[in-house]
């Protein structure tokens, strides 16, 4: 029996027991498998290798943040925020079973208020953001993330296709038609260079530039 080619792909990641214990505490919870597909997570320790700020919109069970968090450099933080309590908490012990727990910082409650609050903290900037929440507000998510972003700064998006809902111009439901506008306004954006990859449920890949006057 023929593999395909994304089951192929993933195939070839070692066996890694931080993250196969991430997967075992979501069925231990009754919780869905919705963590990011392996070659998915690998892509976010690449892009994250040196980074010394990270931030990433919808925590989960930890799966995503503890690939970044690998990739981050000495003394490099992630900031990871989650609406649902439950999450956290899970998330959490898996950080610290991960041994990451202090260099994670997980914020609890809406991702757009704490967001704005991020804008009103201040601080250094991001070196790379990972959007994995609400899809209908992806749009508004990355116009707030943008001014924390630094020049040269990596966005990166998952599930932009919706399961391949956006193929359907006459689908008009809430998420398909929302990710479409946002698949569609990645390319005239003035601040960013962009790139949608077809593989697992789609990935949007965006770089920043600088910020106009």
């Amino acid at each position: 029996m023929c593999m395909d080619r994304t089951s192929y792909a993933d195939s070839l990641l070692p066996n890694d027991p931080v993250l196969s214990h991430v997967l075992r505490t979501l069925d231990e919870h009754g919780l869905p498998q919705m963590s990011v597909r392996p070659m998915l997570g690998q892509l976010l320790t690449v892009l994250s290798r040196g980074c010394q700020r990270a931030l990433e919109i919808g925590t989960y069970a930890g799966y995503s943040g503890i690939c970044i968090a690998r990739g981050l450099a000495p003394g490099g933080r992630l900031v990871s925020l989650e609406q649902r309590e439950r999450h956290a908490e899970l998330a959490a012990d898996n950080f610290r079973a991960a041994r990451l727990a202090e260099i994670v910082d997980i914020r609890i409650g809406d991702a757009l208020e704490q967001l704005e609050m991020l804008v009103i903290e201040g601080g250094e900037p991001f070196d790379l953001v990972f959007i994995d929440a609400d899809k209908p507000r992806y749009g508004l998510y990355l116009e707030t993330v943008l001014p924390l972003c630094r020049e040269g700064a990596w966005i990166v998006c998952d599930n932009v296709l919706a399961r391949d809902r956006v193929l359907d111009p006459d689908n008009q439901n809430p998420t398909p038609a929302a990710m479409r506008h946002f698949n569609q306004s990645l390319f005239h954006h003035p601040r960013l260079t962009s790139a949608l990859l077809p593989i697992y449920d789609g990935i949007a890949l965006m770089r920043v530039g600088h910020a106009s006057d």
